[in-house]
Order: C-alpha cells, then sequence, then structure tokens
C-alpha cells in the first residue's frame, strides 16, 4: 500500500500535523502503535503557551474547541519550602496566558477532528528503510508494510524513524520522576488539597522536589522529583504500593506530612519515570523524504515547553507542505532550521531549570526566576 504522507505515532504532535494536513486537502495517515485512544493514561495537566502550543492549535483551526477544555484556576503557582512555607502563592485570575488543559483530552480532540480512519491503531513499527529517490517502506509487527514519499517521525523519544537521520540516542539526564495520584482529595485528603491550592505546587530542595497539579474532579497528581541514578531504583519494587511509597517518602524524612502524604497517601502504586534527553544541538542532514517532529527531534528535560513544541512543529510542518506543494524538500528545509533553532533554545531552558529544581537553595531560586 501506498500513501502521500505516513506520519508515525499519534501523538499530540503528530496528530496537530495531520490535522493542518487535512485542512488543507494533502492525504495523510497516522500509525500509532496502541491499540486504541484509551489504552492507556495520556498523562496529567499542560499549560498550553500562547507563543507555541496556541499558534499551533490556531492553525488546526480548534481554538473554540480548545478553549472548551481549559480548567479554570489551574495557573494558579505555589511555591513552598520543604516545611511547607509558603514562599510564593499566586493565584489564577484570568490573566494568565498560559491556561491549564487535561493531556487526554486535548489528544481525543484532536482524534475527534480527523476524519474517520485517519489513524490506523494498533500499528507498531517493526522496521523502516530506504528505498530510494525520498522514499521509504514501513514494516509493523502484525505484518503489513506501507511505502511512501513522505514520512514523518513523530514517534517520540525512542523513535523508530530517527536512526534514518541521526545516530543520536537518548541518555538519561540523572533525574527520574515518581508519579502518585491521590483521588476526590478535597473529601479524602484535605490537608494535601490545602497545601497543594487551586492549580501547581512545587516544592524543591536540593536532590529531591515534590510537586504536584490539581486536575480536574479534585484529582492530585504528584511528580516526585529524585536526582539518582537509575541503579539506585532497581531495588524498589514499584508493584509494591506501600514498600514502594514508604521507600520514597524516606528520602523527604523531616518534611511536612501534608507535602510527603502525596507519596504515601496516594491511590495508585507509584509509577517511575525516568528522564532522558538528546543532545540539545541534535539536528540533521536534509536526507529525502523523512524528517522527525516533537521527542523524536528534540526530547529534553522537562519545562513545560515539550508538547507545546511538538504541536508547534507539527502545524509549521503542516503549513510548510501547504505552502510547497511541487517542492516537499523545499518544505522540509525550511521546516528544520526552524524547528532546530528554537528546540535548541528549549532545551537549554530544561537543562538550566533542572539545575535549579535539583540545586542548592532551590525554592528561594525558583521564586526568583518565577517573580523576576
Amino acid at each position: 500500500m501506498k500513501t502521500p504522507v505516513t506520519i508515525i505515532g499519534a501523538g499530540l504532535g503528530g496528530l496537530v500535523l495531520a490535522r493542518v494536513l487535512h485542512l488543507h486537502g494533502i492525504a495523510a495517515t497516522v500509525y500509532e502503535a496502541e491499540a486504541c485512544a484509551t489504552s492507556r493514561a495520556q498523562g496529567g495537566m499542560l499549560d498550553i503557551h500562547d507563543y507555541n502550543g496556541q499558534l499551533a492549535l490556531q492553525a488546526a483551526g480548534l481554538m473554540a474547541q480548545f478553549h472548551a477544555l481549559i480548567l479554570e484556576g489551574r495557573q494558579a503557582m505555589r511555591v513552598l519550602e520543604r516545611d511547607g512555607t509558603v514562599l510564593l502563592d499566586e493565584p489564577d485570575d484570568g490573566s494568565g496566558t498560559r491556561p491549564e488543559v487535561q493531556r487526554g483530552e486535548l489528544r481525543q480532540m484532536l482524534l475527534d477532528s480527523l476524519p474517520a480512519g485517519t489513524v490506523q491503531w494498533n500499528h507498531k513499527v517493526s522496521s523502516v528503510a530506504a528505498l530510494g529517490n525520498g522514499r521509504h517502506a514501513v514494516a509493523f509487527a502484525h505484518g503489513a508494510t506501507v511505502e511512501t514519499s513522505l514520512l514523518v517521525g513523530a514517534d517520540g523519544a525512542w523513535s523508530r524513524v530517527r536512526p534514518l537521520l541521526s545516530n543520536a540516542t537518548p541518555g538519561y539526564i540523572g533525574t527520574s520522576y515518581v508519579e502518585t495520584w491521590l483521588h476526590d482529595a478535597g473529601a479524602r485528603h484535605p490537608a494535601s488539597a490545602q497545601i497543594v491550592g487551586g492549580g501547581q505546587m512545587c516544592a524543591p530542595a536540593q536532590g529531591h522536589s515534590i510537586m504536584a497539579h490539581r486536575e480536574r474532579g479534585e484529582t492530585l497528581h504528584a511528580y516526585v522529583m529524585l536526582a539518582r541514578p537509575l541503579a539506585w531504583f532497581d531495588d524498589i519494587d514499584f508493584t509494591d504500593q506501600a514498600a514502594a511509597g514508604a521507600r520514597i517518602a524516606r528520602q523527604f524524612d523531616g518534611w511536612a506530612p501534608a507535602l510527603t502524604a502525596l507519596i504515601t497517601d496516594s491511590d495508585t502504586a507509584p509509577l517511575l519515570r525516568p528522564l532522558y534527553a538528546l543532545p540539545v544541538d541534535h539536528r540533521w542532514e536534509r536526507i529525502a523524504g523523512v524528517t522527525l517532529l516533537g521527542d523524536a527531534a528534540h526530547l529534553a528535560a522537562p519545562n513545560g515547553e515539550g508538547a507545546n513544541l511538538a504541536m508547534l512543529d507539527g502545524a509549521e510542518l503542516g503549513q510548510a507542505l501547504a505552502a510547497h506543494p511541487e517542492d516537499v524538500e523545499a518544505a522540509l528545509a525550511s521546516y528544520e532550521q526552524a524547528m532546530f533553532s528554537r528546540s535548541a533554545q528549549a532545551a537549554i531552558e530544561g537543562e538550566q531549570l533542572q539545575r535549579l529544581l535539583t540545586g542548592d537553595n532551590a525554592a528561594a531560586r525558583l521564586v526568583s526566576m518565577l517573580t523576576s
């Protein structure tokens, strides 16, 4: 089977690309390894910025639908010391430019905006091969194969498309998140709900931090950051909820009980998420018929930009292809040069934020950064 544009990965970036192409009458198919849209959780809250993510949604013609997803009040921000002392408490007065939405709801909005059949589920890539003259063949684990004149890797950190363009592989940045969830927090976990506040809370300290978001339905989603080597986590059985929670919580002895309860009172087993990144200046020479977007192109230490950049990548790539229908290579070159520049700057800022959050006097330095 042959398709004009083949997109690997139905994340936010790949779906924005498919949507923008659809608006311009360009056929595309998205292949996704997951069995269906609801086969796994899609992560927590995303702040969608007016200078990248929202621009992408404007290009996709979906701003009205996006506004319907915004959770009011969630742009509130708190910074705490480890004993619970509040250093910064900024309410959400409605004037912020980074409204918060649930990632899963945003993804579903994009899926709903595409014609039926655009996304082909249960298509896990097993191999990708160059055929010459800018064409590529993609083989899937269940035996099917597609050939395409334009291949876009939107398949995340461990992209199967990236090796066509680059030998770079993600490296562990020295920090991991342990995620927990507390449901119906106002009634069942009132002390933690109060200390988190109405939006985002961050309690950073050298080598370890506790962050949390108030999500839809009174759920507190916590991100426990630990600057530890990967081997440190090997002895923790994350399927044993109580034991894993206790082991992680011991790293926070002496902290306010309402903060450590975000670990020990989780309603789910803690989930380990090691953080990886590509080199900050990751780029490649132009190779006909293939490109990357999002984490496949510029996986970086988290700083709130990743999803936004992926969506902007998708929108700008779609617009470039629509503007140069007779010269795909010119479109790809134009898209890549802009993407390389902005993603490198965001990666540098991500590294700086990670150093701040895991360094000495982290809480006071974070307040200084947020208020400067």
